[in-house]
């Protein structure tokens, strides 16, 4: 069989994050080799049913026919570990929190054991007694949920994930908890929760409360005792607020998760996966995979049988990881394989509007996304009953929801999800679960320095079928992301090939809601706002949500994240340059005593204190501390620091350090009193900017200008977005996760 049919880029993130490795690193697998080792464990579960040689012989060659086809692909801890030592095929898993400090750290050590396997985790964090609530057994008092969620986090930290997936995580905090507003504040406030995506889990009572203009319970968890009241408006317009400034927290739904919980009896879903696509029991893991619907446009149509086929095949597939899957811990392996949970959903929802020629914020499109998810829900149902005549039901049918009707019994307890899927649909080369694209071309970076356009497949191909090709035309695209303003190309080519910032929030929430309407689980979507959006745009935004039936939604708002800084050019005007005979400096030396100033620069790494000293000839020294002490940051500071007091003493010009450095980027920009701080080094040269903008060191005078340099903003779309921590390419915001297109990160996994 050929190697399947992926672009140079995928190969690239298939050889980092998936293909098998020797014990010096080196690739020993190829993308054929890697699909053939899923399809053979995969295909494998049928022995537990009795299948013969022969019988899992040929469901091996289907699995295979339709991933080398690229038609549908299972989630990346499967396609990383079947076949493999590992064996665990989860990418999340929701673990309970009770009420006592054995099962909370109970809980952080199955946390623990969950991300060393490569998995993400869900918690509720609401059973938890509220912040200075008595504990009899100590005589002390309780430091309530969001301090424990803390200790999640660092624990996180120090864990991080199995060599190719970092930890995620899912807070959720009911509405009623007596901690709610230190929950919906608690990311803005302390940069110290970088492990966690927070939701609220938002209640029918609240919202008729808000509704109403009415006031709502907290209830105590322990005995649902009333211990405040609030005014359900204001604590909305603090969620929006916080929404608004850097995108959490988002909001659940919960009584709606549990319309849907298909055994009650077993307990409430209270939360999510990191992604918040899939609600699950404690205990129970997600079970992912998606038809690449771009494959299934055939000259311009839909085929539906063919799509009918693909939903068999992978219902069976996926029920076969329950099968195979190597668990981290028993209870999950208990839960997961008596209600046999899978989420089929799709992706290349946005490719195959652009082969059918329909605007994705249209009418058009909202049907077609319903007709499409009805179809996949209703065949793949029909595909569980199928195999639960020849395996059984799910172990606990007798007690679910199921069991009071007269149609014939599900293998599987849940079938459809609308699942992240950045870094697969990469490898199909499709646009990403159902989002629009968020660009319709790129420039990428490759090695060498070189740059090349990337531009969506199908667009290329409607630009060649008409002639319109240019790299004049290549650029000017990728410059802004978009071809709403681009005169030359005909309103018909705009009106289909739209991006994810051309599109107004109403349709991006009814996208959602469409696809919500047939859809067992939860739907994994971000609605994408402009900077300029108001607070009373995402307060819409909320409530349209809610009023459509979505189970719960994520908004992001352009530079709005705390890691989200706004792209910013230096205006640079040509320096007159000499031509100098070699030779070395020594720096002249430090007198005894200097005199300075301090300034404490909030960091992503923290506070950080940068010293500027002066001596008679002028700037001449730099010390940057940590205000933590110890770590790479805080070496790295020091040594920065030091080599720039190296340079200033031999007489190199203050500005020409700050230009080496001003600008700088890390994995965890932030936002200071004085704007966007987007490295240690780039704190350094903020502080020495204010410096060489005062007259002098008297703090007399004037407060200086915020910025000492020319600046203009870009006039871009994608320089909105921060940079990915491993390549430093360009993040996307997208089904409620980040996913860099370039070397295949997700923040999600």
């Amino acid at each position: 069989m050929q190697e399947p049919k992926i672009s140079d880029n995928a190969k690239v993130v298939l050889e980092k994050r998936y293909l098998a490795k020797d014990m010096d690193g080196k690739v020993v697998e190829t993308p054929l080799g890697m699909l053939q080792r899923v399809a053979r464990a995969i295909a494998d579960g049928d022995r537990a049913h009795g299948s013969t040689p022969e019988q899992v012989e040929e469901t091996y060659k289907s699995f295979l026919e339709m991933m080398v086809n690229l038609e549908f692909l299972p989630n990346s801890p499967t396609l990383m570990n079947a076949g493999r030592e590992l064996g665990q095929l989860s990418a999340c898993f929701v673990l309970p929190v009770e009420d006592s400090i054995e099962s909370i750290f109970e809980a952080i050590k199955h946390t623990a054991m969950i991300h060393k396997s490569g998995g993400g985790t869900g918690f509720s964090f609401s059973r938890l007694r509220p912040k200075n609530d008595i504990v009899k057994s100590t005589n002390g008092v309780s430091s309530g949920p969001v301090s424990f969620l803390k200790v999640f986090d660092a624990a996180t930290e120090a864990i991080k994930q199995g060599g190719t997936r970092r930890g995620a995580n899912m807070g959720i905090l009911r509405i009623d908890h007596p901690d709610i507003l230190e929950f919906i504040k608690c990311k803005s406030e302390d940069k110290t929760i970088s492990n966690f995506n927070i939701s609220v889990g938002i209640t029918e009572d609240f919202m008729r409360a808000v509704d109403a203009d009415e006031e709502y319970p907290l209830l105590n968890p322990r005995g649902k005792i009333v211990v405040e009241k609030l005014r359900a408006k204001e604590v909305f317009d603090l969620i929006v607020d916080m929404a608004w400034k850097n995108g959490e927290p988002g909001i659940i739904f919960l009584d709606r998760l549990n319309k849907d919980n298909p055994t009650p009896t077993l307990g409430e879903i209270e939360s999510t996966n990191p992604c918040g696509e899939q609600p699950l029991l404690p205990y129970e893991a997600c079970n992912l995979g998606s038809i690449n619907l771009a494959t299934v446009v055939i000259d311009g149509q839909i085929d539906w049988d063919k799509l009918a086929k693909l939903i068999k095949k992978s219902v069976h597939f996926l029920d076969n990881v329950i099968d195979v899957n190597r668990y981290p811990l028993d209870s999950i392996t208990k839960m997961c394989r008596e209600n046999r949970k899978i989420g089929l959903g799709v992706m290349g929802f946005a490719d195959m509007l652009f082969l059918l020629g329909i605007s994705y914020n249209s009418q058009e499109a909202v049907d077609l996304a319903n007709k499409i998810m009805a179809f996949v829900q209703e065949e793949g149902r029909e595909a569980s009953k199928e195999l639960a005549k020849t395996r059984g039901p799910f172990p606990n049918f007798h007690i679910s929801t199921y069991a009071q009707g007269d149609e014939p019994p599900l293998r599987n307890a849940t079938i459809t999800t609308i699942a992240p899927t950045g870094t697969i649909s990469m490898i199909a080369g499709v646009s990403s679960g159902i989002e629009p694209v968020f660009a319709i071309s790129y420039v990428r970076n490759i090695m060498g320095g070189k740059q090349f356009f990337e531009t969506n497949t199908i667009f290329q191909q409607e630009l060649e079928k008409r002639g319109l090709v240019s790299d004049e035309l290549l650029a000017q695209i990728s410059s802004e992301g978009t071809i709403a303003h681009i005169d030359q190309l005909p309103p018909d080519i705009k009106r289909v090939f739209v991006c994810a910032h051309d599109i107004s929030p109403y349709w991006h929430v009814r996208m959602q809601a469409a696809f919500q309407m047939a859809t067992d689980n939860a739907v994994s979507k971000t609605v994408n706002f402009p900077n300029n959006a108001t607070r009373e745009d995402v307060k819409e935004v909320f409530v349209l949500a809610y009023k459509l039936g979505c189970k719960g939604v994520t908004i992001y708002r352009d530079g709005s994240r705390s890691e989200q800084v706004l792209s910013i050019k230096e205006v640079n005007k040509e320096a007159k340059t000499e031509n100098v005979e070699p030779g070395s400096i020594a720096p002249r030396e430090r007198p005894e005593m200097t005199k300075g100033v301090t300034f404490r620069i909030r960091t992503g790494c923290g506070n950080l204190f940068v010293t500027i000293n002066h001596d008679e000839k002028g700037i001449c020294e730099v010390f940057a501390t940590m205000g933590k002490s110890g770590g790479c940051a805080a070496a790295q500071s020091d040594g920065i620091a030091r080599l720039i007091s190296l340079a200033l003493r031999a007489g190199v010009d203050t500005k020409a350090v700050i230009g080496q450095i001003r600008g700088l980027r890390c994995p965890s920009p932030t936002w200071g009193q004085n704007g966007a701080v987007l490295s240690c080094p780039d704190a350094i040269s903020q502080a020495l900017e204010r410096v060489l903008s005062w007259e002098t060191l008297d703090f007399g005078g004037s407060e200086p200008p915020k910025n000492g340099h020319s600046t203009s903003l870009s006039g871009n779309i994608l320089g909105l977005n921060p940079q990915c921590p491993d390549c430093g390419a360009m993040l996307e915001f997208a089904e409620g996760c980040v996913i860099c297109k370039s070397c295949g990160y997700s923040k999600c996994g």
